[in-house]
């Protein structure tokens, strides 16, 4: 359940409708976007580099070489940092087709082409066997009915990609491998977290931070694992 009271939600309402309305307005050719000092390419449609992701770029920590799955990755911003970070493969997944051209764009810009692949797929449909040590997802927060592919990435209607997600992430993580997950104070964070634990994971905060001075949006990232099977008696 959202922990923002009705007054706050109505507000949270216009300010992410005005916000896919700025993405739709981007010119056809582009435009970049400042991001925690790169720069990152945003087309017509795509969800642009925010707050909502730094709590998870700057815990996120991979081993030299791992390979890291982005799911939802808009504008590739976390798996570009992945690559960044160190890592042997990243694979950036996303069903916007705008995305999935500002992520392949963005790739190259930062000179990760044969690092990074970017790959069109609903959450896992096209991820085939390959299982990695890093998981990273920014999925929309709210469980809100979402009218076209822009919306999607703010609102999950009946929470199907989140629910989708936990079903479905354990066969694609390999052992003792980690998932580094965005949710927002405006966001499903309880559902999240029950969701989570549901399907045999752990949930830990590991960062947060606030949109605005009055912290009236605040974003965190969660780090989840398998949870340790239970001992017998």
């Amino acid at each position: 359940m959202e922990h923002v009271h009705a007054a706050g939600l109505s507000q949270i309402d216009r300010w992410q409708k005005n916000r896919q309305k700025a993405f739709k307005a981007i010119p056809p050719e582009g435009r970049m976007i400042k991001y925690l000092g790169k720069q990152f390419m945003v087309y017509p449609g795509t969800f642009w580099p925010f707050t909502d992701s730094q709590p998870l770029v700057r815990q996120l920590q991979v081993d030299p070489g791992d390979a890291v799955l982005d799911v939802g990755t808009g504008s590739g911003v976390i798996a570009v940092h992945a690559c960044y970070a160190g890592a042997g493969r990243v694979l950036a997944l996303d069903v916007n087709p705008s995305a999935l051209r500002s992520a392949t764009y963005n790739a190259a810009l930062h000179g990760f082409e044969d690092v990074m692949e970017v790959r069109e797929s609903n959450l896992f449909q096209n991820v085939g066997d390959e299982q990695f040590d890093v998981i990273t997802a920014n999925l929309p927060f709210r469980d809100k009915p979402a009218h076209d592919v822009v919306a999607r990435s703010q609102w999950d209607t009946n929470f199907e990609t989140n629910t989708g997600f936990f079903e479905q992430v354990g066969r694609y993580l390999k052992p003792g491998g980690r998932i580094y997950f965005a949710q927002a104070s405006f966001g499903a964070i309880e559902q999240t977290r029950k969701l989570a634990e549901a399907n045999g994971y752990t949930v830990r905060e590991l960062d947060s931070a606030a949109a605005d001075k009055a912290e009236t949006k605040k974003f965190f990232v969660y780090l989840i694992q398998r949870a340790a099977p239970v001992r017998p008696a």
